[in-house]
């Protein structure tokens, strides 16, 4: 065997092995490749919050190109035209993160919430498009609120919904309405504040309920003032007065077997006072703080209350969150505005100082 053909074989048994080494290396690339694609791609993640019990819920499409976006409040204000303390909520929100919260408006359709009508930036333009005329103690009250939680829930990040609502009246009595009772059982009926906080998924049932709200719409209404030609119709028909935000989003999760996942508490704290004269005896009156008993001391005491107790009902609701004790109160009603003012004045309000009411 000649030199020459020894060298041909080796070159042959040489070039066979790059084609090996070359043909594994593009094997792991393109296992790397895969591995890297696969961490790219949208995830689904648990997330477990704390609110009475421990709620897990799904936050779904949170990853993308492996950032991750975070959950937030949406707060939802229900406003009669504009906000009369809307600078006592500019320094509750100045100082955060603005990726932690959201912000929604229903007003008066046609009010746009920019510099000229609204001290705080952080309403400029979150007024809804698709508002609607409300009157307070009818159902529009609910149709509004689902119209804010909807709009919310178009922003996937919005996990917690926090509902606020304009001064408007209570009343003493609110009673179940036996009309309902084909859809709505009697032991299903709940009552509760319109100024409620729901998770996600509570707010998915508020918004696709195509069952409760109409029955609602139909035969929980206000009864007219009392007195009045209509008032005496009204009665005479053996008709209840109803005041539907006070009942519906307490019913709805009831009627959805939801109730173990609420707290059976208030969130707002008020101190209720009951006038004496004919009309005002028919209405809760919220005792108003003004400028002169809303100081550092008032809104201490309020933070530090664990508990509350239910007359009608004889039992103490003690405030917990994963059964560890909480402050009772993450909101309070109602305020002026030289008591708005003082509460921003005197730091008792405002991220800078962590204190909030």
């Amino acid at each position: 065997m000649t030199r020459k053909s020894v060298s041909s074989r080796r070159g042959v048994v040489w070039l066979g092995w790059k084609l090996v080494i070359a043909f594994s290396v593009s094997l792991c690339l393109l296992a790397l490749l895969r591995i890297q694609m696969q961490y790219r791609s949208p995830v689904t993640t648990t997330l477990s919050v704390a609110a009475g019990s421990r709620d897990d819920i799904t936050l779904r499409d949170y990853y993308y190109s492996g950032d991750r976006r975070r959950p937030k409040v949406a707060f939802l204000f229900l406003a009669r035209r504009d906000l009369p303390l809307d600078f006592l909520w500019d320094s509750f929100f100045k100082g955060v993160d603005e990726a932690n919260f959201s912000v929604y408006v229903h007003s008066v359709p046609g009010f746009v919430f920019n510099e000229e009508t609204t001290r705080s930036k952080f309403f400029y333009y979150r007024q809804l498009n698709n508002s609607i005329k409300v009157k307070w103690g009818e159902s529009s009250m609910i149709a509004a609120e689902r119209l804010l939680f909807a709009s919310a829930l178009e922003d996937h990040s919005n996990q917690r919904f926090v509902l606020l609502s304009d001064s408007f009246l209570h009343t003493k009595e609110t009673r179940y309405s036996v009309n309902m009772s084909s859809v709505i059982p009697e032991e299903k009926w709940r009552k509760g504040s319109q100024w409620i906080s729901v998770i996600r998924s509570h707010a998915e049932v508020i918004v696709n309920d195509d069952i409760v709200f109409p029955v609602f719409k139909k035969f929980c209404k206000r009864a007219p003032p009392l007195g009045s030609e209509e008032a005496w119709l009204f009665f005479r028909q053996n008709r209840r007065n109803c005041i539907p935000d006070e009942h519906y989003v307490q019913t709805l999760l009831t009627m959805r077997g939801l109730e173990s996942e609420m707290e059976r508490r208030t969130l707002t704290y008020t101190v209720w006072n009951v006038s004496g004269s004919k009309y005002e005896t028919q209405t809760w009156h919220p005792v108003t703080f003004t400028f002169e008993n809303s100081g550092p001391g008032q809104i201490k005491e309020i933070k530090k209350i664990d508990h509350v107790y239910y007359e009608t009902e004889s039992r103490t609701e003690w405030c917990k969150a994963d059964s560890e004790p909480v402050p009772c109160f993450i909101f309070a009603r109602k305020f002026t505005e030289g008591a708005a003012m003082r509460l921003v004045r005197e730091g008792l309000i405002g991220s800078s100082k962590n204190i909030t009411l």
